[in-house]
């Protein structure tokens, strides 16, 4: 059967349940109780393989795969069908053809053409354990210091958010949910005050933060972990922060991100589910 809305939304509560139960299970034990939750969400393979095919390379982690499928399969059968070649379970993997494709596309109406090339971006469980080994303690404790201060009354922080809203900034909506359009977010200010645009480069699988000055080209694998929080009295805008390096002094911090499109960001850069 296909999953419904509903149980998709509810899939990242459940992967939390799942890893917290985890700090008292074996890997192995872990790991089972994932793909239970993983293929509770798929769409089995249809038996029948008749039908027009094609041929395309699939590029994960810089790897090429060349594979035949359907023409008339929908992207969702065709992550079942990736699971076990690249290793990444279908609800975490993000299929990219000429755009972010949805799960009930298919690839004749993707035009999806002999030789094409199609990227997937995704974690592996592998990685989703080695999240889930973070210490209780410490994550009450980064909770506590959460409550205790908002980004937006550091000082640090201040001295940007006091020059306010740029004149050339994004129109922002509070309470909204979209994609990210088709141009570079623009109009965004980094820590230094300074004018700074994001494009967001799927297919080469790279963020490219600009600024007047340079464009530096960010392999999203680099990016550890986004942040965002909304800015008082502002909330149709987010202040997000990149973390570039394993600590947090890492931090690549944008100022005046439309609030619509926070989401969206974290889930280009870090995949749809996020557990943490």
């Amino acid at each position: 059967m296909a999953t419904t809305g509903e149980e998709k939304e509810e899939m990242p509560q459940k992967m939390e349940e799942a890893a917290s139960e985890a700090k008292s299970e074996s890997k192995t034990d872990f790991l089972a109780t994932v793909n239970d939750i993983l293929k509770s969400q798929e769409d089995p393979e249809e038996e029948d393989e008749s039908g027009e095919t094609v041929s395309f390379k699939v590029i994960f982690c810089k790897t090429k795969y060349e594979v035949e499928f359907g023409l008339d399969k929908t992207i969702l059968k065709l992550k079942n069908h990736l699971q076990n070649i690249i290793g990444v379970p279908s609800a975490m993997q993000k299929l990219m053809i000429k755009g972010l494709a949805q799960d009930e596309q298919t690839l004749r109406s993707l035009g999806v053409s002999k030789g094409a090339k199609v990227l997937v971006v995704g974690s592996k469980l592998d990685d989703v354990i080695a999240v889930s080994a973070a210490s209780p303690r410490d994550m009450a404790a980064e909770g506590i210091v959460k409550e205790k201060e908002s980004y937006c009354s550091m000082a640090i922080h201040k001295k940007v958010l006091d020059k306010g809203i740029p004149d050339d900034a994004m129109p922002g909506i509070k309470g909204v949910k979209e994609a990210l359009p088709s141009i570079p977010l623009y109009g965004m200010l980094n820590k230094q005050g300074k004018k700074v645009r994001l494009t967001f480069k799927m297919e080469l699988d790279q963020l490219w933060i600009g600024t007047q000055q340079r464009t530096d080209r960010v392999p999203m694998s680099s990016i550890k972990a986004v942040v965002s929080e909304p800015i008082t009295e502002h909330e149709q805008y987010h202040i997000l922060a990149l973390q570039l390096g394993p600590t947090e002094a890492s931090r690549y911090w944008i100022y005046w991100v439309p609030a619509q499109y926070a989401d969206a960001i974290k889930d280009a850069i870090l995949g749809k589910w996020q557990y943490f």
